[in-house]
């Protein structure tokens, strides 16, 4: 990685957290480091969230903006790796994108048996479930 692009790394993590902090006023630094200093035990990290939506299309044309970022989130994990690194750069989303892929594949989301029981008696305890469900796909 650059200079250039820790610099820019910094940038946007220092941005994120002023974002989710001065909007609450919530802790910062070393209040959400998840440790007390002074005894070395872990503390709670009373974390703040920052949410903006942008109604895209008043900057630029929706298509423009999805090869845009496409085009970028492209060249970011087509980046040249850290020769000891794990091999691969991950850009949001795709680890989740990635196992909801493998479990479709799969056949859907592996449900234990106790969870298994718990949806049956869901079913025969609420009105119209058992229409709705007459057969969830783990049972045979």
């Amino acid at each position: 990685m650059s200079t250039r692009q820790c610099r820019l790394g910094r940038r946007w993590a220092t941005t994120v957290e002023l974002l989710c902090t001065a909007f609450q006023s919530g802790p910062w630094g070393e209040d959400i480091c998840g440790l007390d200093r002074a005894t070395g035990k872990p503390k709670p990290m009373p974390l703040g969230h920052f949410f903006l939506a942008i109604d895209i299309e008043k900057l630029c044309p929706l298509d423009t903006f999805k090869k845009n970022s496409g085009e970028f989130l492209k060249a970011l994990r087509e980046s040249r790796k850290a020769p000891n690194g794990p091999g691969r750069i991950w850009t949001a989303g795709e680890p989740e994108n990635d196992a909801r892929v493998q479990r479709t594949e799969q056949g859907g989301m592996k449900v234990n048996v106790p969870l298994q029981k718990n949806m049956a008696a869901l079913r025969e305890s609420r009105p119209g479930l058992k229409e709705k469900y007459a057969k969830f796909p783990f049972e045979s």
